[in-house]
């Protein structure tokens, strides 16, 4: 099926809101028209005639989309779906679903980012930078104990472990990834219990780091990684079963 033609599984909207409504229209869009990684959405002047909306919202969702991994403008050619894309019928919202198979593509980028970060500061870190990652982390983990925000925190101990590479580049690469996803405020993944599990072994990435143990750093931050993943395949299979969906065929990134 053509890109134009999915249009007809595109009705206008009762709203021009920004948010959730033009999301899941393009979402059913996609999947009613049968499109597939590699197949080009239709132009934006399109989706927001059909959709009685304006331009700039159709743009803000699809801006919210490449964030998530979903889909690659390519300048001058158009608008590229590059990933699977599957509405939920049930509790779980389309875009709670679509998050969380973002998150997992991104924590793969992370994974390989981090790892060589944690090497190289287990490597290079001065006795100065060591003293200070171990003087964030216990500081994070304080804060985690106590129920508090930890996001500052989190970042305040990560910011230090690239500052120990000696190279600023590894630092600006992971804001980046952090600021390019946006998380919906609503989603389960941007509340405070999300991700504790994670915290425990950030003990054992800080004492690798302290000790110059680069295998040990690299060990620790895949097994964060694999706790925040797991958690949010947990997620995800969660609000799939509750569909009568197979958890376990829809819970992979895609």
């Amino acid at each position: 099926m053509t890109s134009v033609s999915a249009l007809r599984f595109l009705e206008p909207l009762d709203t021009t809101t920004r948010g959730v409504a033009v999301l899941d229209a393009l979402a059913e869009m996609v999947e009613r028209g049968g499109l597939q990684v590699g197949d080009r959405l239709p132009p934006e002047v399109a989706l927001a005639n059909t959709l009685g909306v304006g331009r700039s919202t159709i743009r803000e969702a699809l801006n919210r989309w490449e964030g998530l991994g979903i889909i690659r403008r390519r300048r001058g050619d158009g608008t590229y779906l590059t990933a699977r894309v599957q509405t939920s019928h049930g509790p779980l919202p389309t875009m709670i679903r679509l998050e969380g198979e973002g998150l997992l593509r991104l924590l793969e980028v992370r994974r390989v980012v981090e790892t060589g970060t944690v090497r190289l500061a287990s490597q290079n870190a001065s006795p100065k930078q060591r003293a200070e990652i171990h003087r964030l982390c216990d500081r994070l983990l304080a804060i985690v104990a106590a129920g508090r925000d930890y996001r500052e925190a989190d970042l305040a101990f990560h910011g230090a472990i690239c500052d120990a590479t000696g190279n600023a580049m590894f630092g600006q690469i992971l804001l980046r990834l952090d600021h390019a996803f946006e998380r919906s405020a609503e989603a389960p993944f941007s509340q405070s219990a999300f991700g504790l599990a994670s915290f425990p072994p950030h003990r054992d990435l800080s004492d690798a780091i302290v000790a110059g143990d680069a295998d040990g750093a690299a060990a620790a931050i895949n097994v964060i990684i694999d706790r925040v993943a797991a958690e949010i395949r947990q997620i995800i299979a969660q609000g799939l079963s509750r569909e009568g969906e197979n958890p376990a065929a829809s819970a992979e990134p895609s």
